[in-house]
């Protein structure tokens, strides 16, 4: 279902707003990708002018897009150059003013849709139309599949990449090990950045390394950034010191702060297993307030499964830890009910916890995540299940997963 249109002429004259409101830029133009066969193009971001740079801004960075403008869900700007990329399309540049038969796209109108992939999609296209003997154009609104050749990938290889777009990340990773190298990587150069950063967390570290073998030190990070934690670190730790070194450098800051953290912790314990892209509440917090926060669609599922309590700051490493509050007791609680009158207090481990001890305790206690906290007990991070799933099946499952896997 689509909801409220908005039409991109309007959206390139927007500011673009930080996580509080103020303006921090204009949006300039649209980036949008074709979708599979049926469905509309979608918006892959935004290309937006900020402190005298031409930046890409991720669809899944905003929080909000109506006529105020399109505001961030937190307060990191990637300040790094736009470039456009193999089956991107601009909407302003390389849609509008086009010729269609006999007449021209004259605005593109934008639908959020909601379902297994939200995001914003292509709805709708104003036509304009002119004749010698009528100077003043007629328009018409027709659905976007008058223009799909418009969307249509420019190379094979795009057209590859288009094609995995919408299939599951570890079906893409399988497909890609059965094509030949130089071949996996311009695929994955014609990838977006969050597409590759999902296909790159389903192959083996030693052929995560040689897909990206060829990408510039910028895009490197770029596909990072839409990494879990847990993933990253186990990349990182492949690398050779001295280009792992200029990865962090080039890290925003915060992020590599986190990694430095992350890759502190020896292999084979929990420390180093833990991901601590959690989500983090005051006991003050309500459940609605909770429930608002796990509805968001960029969250896992593993993660969303439950809100851990803790005393400022709501970050690991936190303020003192209470405890954590599951899907199912929100649901059942008044939304008025603060979480602190409703928090569990379940098992947490150290980061030294050994991985089998880890799976001990999730599977003892039947949990689905279990909390990390070091000895002043401050939160640190999280093991979720299919975390250690992933370290106890065979060392070689994603080379040869079984048909019942690929099914």
């Amino acid at each position: 279902m689509i909801g409220e249109l908005i039409y991109a002429f309007r959206v390139m004259r927007l500011p673009l707003l930080d996580a509080g409101g103020a303006p921090i830029g204009k949006i300039d133009d649209i980036v949008v990708v074709s979708g599979r066969a049926t469905e509309a193009p979608r918006v892959l971001g935004f290309v937006a002018s900020s402190q005298r740079r031409r930046i890409f801004v991720s669809a899944s960075r905003i929080g909000s897009l109506d006529n105020s403008g399109a505001r961030l869900k937190s307060w990191d700007v990637d300040l790094n150059p736009f470039h456009p990329r193999a089956g991107e399309r601009l909407i302003g540049k390389d849609i509008l003013d086009q010729r269609v038969g006999e007449e021209t796209v004259s605005d593109v109108a934008l639908g959020f849709v909601s379902g297994r992939t939200p995001g914003w999609h292509i709805a709708k296209v104003r036509l304009a139309k002119r004749s010698l003997r009528n100077p003043r154009p007629s328009y018409r609104l027709v659905d976007w599949e008058h223009i799909a050749a418009l969307f249509a990938p420019t190379t094979a290889m795009a057209a590859e990449a288009a094609r995995m777009r919408d299939m599951h990340p570890s079906d893409v990773a399988i497909l890609i090990r059965s094509l030949p190298l130089e071949q996996r990587r311009l695929v994955a150069e014609a990838m977006d950045d969050e597409r590759l950063a999902d296909v790159l967390e389903e192959l083996p570290e030693d052929e995560q390394l040689r897909l990206i073998e060829g990408l510039d030190m910028e895009r490197l990070t770029n596909v990072f950034e839409e990494m879990e934690f847990d993933d990253l670190a186990d990349l990182l730790v492949q690398m050779p010191g001295e280009q792992r070194s200029r990865v962090l450098e080039a890290m925003d800051d915060d992020d590599a702060e986190t990694m430095r953290q992350l890759l502190s912790h020896a292999e084979g314990t929990a420390g180093a297993l833990m991901s601590p892209d959690v989500i983090v509440m005051s006991p003050d917090a309500t459940v609605a307030d909770a429930l608002a926060r796990i509805r968001e669609p960029d969250i896992l599922v593993s993660i969303a499964a439950q809100v851990f309590v803790a005393h400022a700051p709501h970050y690991p490493p936190t303020g003192t830890y209470l405890g954590v509050v599951h899907f199912q007791r929100l649901l059942r609680e008044s939304p008025n009910l603060t979480l602190g009158q409703c928090v569990d207090m379940e098992p947490t481990i150290s980061p030294t916890m050994v991985e089998r001890d880890v799976a001990v305790r999730l599977a003892s206690y039947n949990l689905l995540a279990v909390a990390v906290c070091d000895d002043n007990n401050h939160l640190l991070g999280a093991i979720t299940v299919d975390d250690v799933l992933d370290r106890t099946l065979p060392a070689n499952w994603r080379r040869n997963p079984t048909p019942e896997v690929m099914s």
